[in-house]
């Protein structure tokens, strides 16, 4: 009950003027329903109601209108499942729909836009909004509360800002950011909010997760022991990824980074076609954020010709997107990745990258008049990251036994780690991919600096064959890379310094490998067997390549049984001689047909 003496404002908005009788007649009732001797009443012409009236009283809204009506359709239609039948059934229960729905009189909390600007709309008069709800304003635009202040809201506008203007009514939807999830998103290419953007049929339908979801506690996870493949040689022997970690992919731009992401997602093909369960796959989300279009059109195409697309959905936030978008990507390729997890399945999340999603959230703060800290950038920004790479979790069986594995990406700055994105990062995660400029330039690719480089969970996450293969090698190539650096300066060295820098340079181009062309596990291992034990050594560094793909090859067709043996990851006494049985008659081979030339 209103006090009497208290003066209310009520605004009364319909398509067609209201004559005097009319007028008159809604002016009495509202001072009986109030109860308020002083009742002033505004009354206003809105053809966008399509018919019917609204009432506004202060931030409360009574919508009487046809277009509140089609909206409450609208809604009504968005929590039915009307997908996947014929024209014919889908016509029927659309027709029950219409002749079963009855607009209800709908009374909902308002506000007004009081300023917009950059992107920021200053609210006024949503008193219940909470932090990171959904904003709908009059024209049709949608945003996210981020600074609640003690009088006004404000909302970054997703897009459509220009649709905005001073006076609109604002809508609390009472909806935090939500994202569609399944296995039906597979293939398909979505932005933050969960709108297509391959031109594909429509998402409303599926299922629905949070952007912003607690990360699984301590008792709900297990450890981190199943290696995550990526079928490169330079990753799986020195940096190994095990599901549910968080690995790092570190460098200066153009060093490749984006590269191992595509060869770690292409690796997966051949796994998930021989899978027999839906637990046996492997799925990729790739989070693209701040990357220009035709960059991203390239990595889908890439995926598309090879066959991976299938198990992958890409999330883009592109450079012409808002900073908004950029700053909810991550989390919601997060939320899709985690459908996999909690269905007891095993998924794999690229963020490229979380450079420029902290440049995006510098943004945002800045906009909002955040305090600024070091680099400009807000106080918060570790917590940004760290909140998002804790939900990567290697589930324990009594909540599934599914995984979620993080591959963050990070650029430096001239090779800068220690500036402040970087350092955050690498402090959130389980070990780092370093790619060094210099290495890239002088053709190692991919460029993986050995001596910066490291995976905290280490030969845990590794197959047995790997692990026993790769025991002394980066021991190897330090040694190698800390030699090379004097032996450019001496002229006269000892037998043992130069078989160290030989056996180096053997190992450095055994570890070299061309993008797009993941290895089985048996082809790594045949290649590791090969370099460890010495059988590069006789070979001229330039032909070690040829070398090692011919050897793969040969293993294909002539030792299937073997390949099979070495697929398993198993490595004994024996399965090691047969190995090295193998690559010396092939040795013996090559020879003779390199004398016979």
């Amino acid at each position: 009950m209103v006090g009497n003496n208290r003066k209310i404002n009520v605004v009364v908005e319909s398509v067609l003027p209201l004559n005097a009788e009319q007028q008159e007649k809604i002016f009495r009732k509202l001072k009986e329903v109030l109860a308020a001797k002083r009742v002033e009443v505004q009354f206003r012409l809105n053809p966008d109601l399509m018919g019917g009236m609204t009432v506004r009283i202060g931030s409360d809204l009574l919508d009487l209108s046809q277009r509140g009506g089609l909206r409450q359709f609208e809604d009504r239609l968005n929590r039915l499942r009307l997908t996947g039948k014929d024209f014919e059934a889908l016509s029927r229960d659309f027709k029950q729909q219409i002749e079963a729905f009855e607009p209800q009189a709908v009374l909902s909390e308002v506000g007004s836009v009081l300023s917009v600007a950059d992107g920021v709309v200053r609210v006024a008069g949503l008193n219940t909004l909470m932090a990171g709800e959904i904003v709908r304003f009059a024209s049709g635009p949608e945003g996210i509360a981020l600074n609640l202040n003690p009088t006004t809201t404000d909302v970054l506008a997703f897009n459509r800002t220009n649709q905005i203007r001073e006076g609109d009514h604002a809508f609390a939807t009472g909806n935090q950011c939500t994202v569609p999830v399944g296995l039906s998103l597979l293939g398909r290419v979505i932005n933050p909010l969960g709108e297509a953007l391959d031109g594909g049929e429509s998402l409303a339908r599926l299922e629905r997760r949070p952007l912003f979801a607690p990360a699984p506690g301590i008792v709900d996870r297990d450890k981190v022991q199943t290696p995550l493949p990526t079928g490169i040689k330079a990753v799986d022997a020195l940096i190994p990824i095990g599901r549910g970690q968080r690995e790092l992919i570190i460098g200066d731009r153009q060093t490749g980074k984006t590269a191992l992401i595509i060869d770690t997602i292409l690796n997966q093909k051949k796994n998930n076609d021989q899978a027999a369960r839906l637990q046996d796959k492997i799925y990729c989300v790739y989070v693209a954020v701040g990357q220009k279009q035709s960059t991203l059109r390239e990595v889908m195409q890439t995926l598309k010709k090879k066959g991976a697309l299938d198990y992958t959905v890409i999330v883009s936030a592109s450079a012409s997107d808002s900073a908004v978008l950029q700053y909810l990507a991550p989390y919601a390729g997060c939320a899709v990745g985690e459908f996999f997890r909690d269905k007891g399945m095993h998924a794999v999340v690229f963020y490229d990258d979380l450079s420029k999603h902290a440049v995006a959230y510098r943004e945002m703060s800045l906009l909002l008049k955040r305090p600024a800290g070091r680099e400009a950038f807000p106080g918060d920004v570790f917590y940004l990251h760290a909140r998002l790479l804790e939900r990567a979790a290697q589930m324990n069986v009594q909540n599934g036994g599914g995984s979620l594995t993080a591959i963050p990406v990070v650029e430096t700055q001239e090779g800068d780690v220690s500036a402040y994105i970087p350092t955050n990062v690498i402090s959130i995660t389980d070990g780092q991919i370093f790619l060094d400029t210099t290495l890239f330039h002088q053709g190692i690719r991919p460029a993986v600096n050995v001596g910066l480089s490291v995976s905290r969970v280490g030969a845990a996450a590794q197959n047995k064959s790997i692990k026993t293969l790769s025991a002394s090698l980066k021991l190897n190539l330090s040694q190698y890379r800390e030699v090379l650096s004097f032996a450019q300066l001496a002229s006269d060295l000892d037998s043992t310094t130069r078989e160290l820098l030989s056996r180096g340079e053997h190992l450095t181009e055994m570890m070299k490998q061309p993008a797009q062309t993941p290895l089985s596990l048996a082809e790594e291992v045949m290649s590791l067997a090969a370099g460890t034990h010495g059988y590069l050594d006789t070979i001229p560094v330039g032909r070690v390549g040829k070398f090692l793909s011919d050897l793969t090859a040969h293993a294909r067709v002539q030792s299937s049984d073997l390949m099979s043996v070495l697929n398993t990851g198993d490595w004994n006494p024996e399965i090691a001689e047969k190995t090295d049985a193998f690559i010396r008659d092939f040795l013996q081979k090559n020879r003779q047909e390199d004398d016979e030339e």
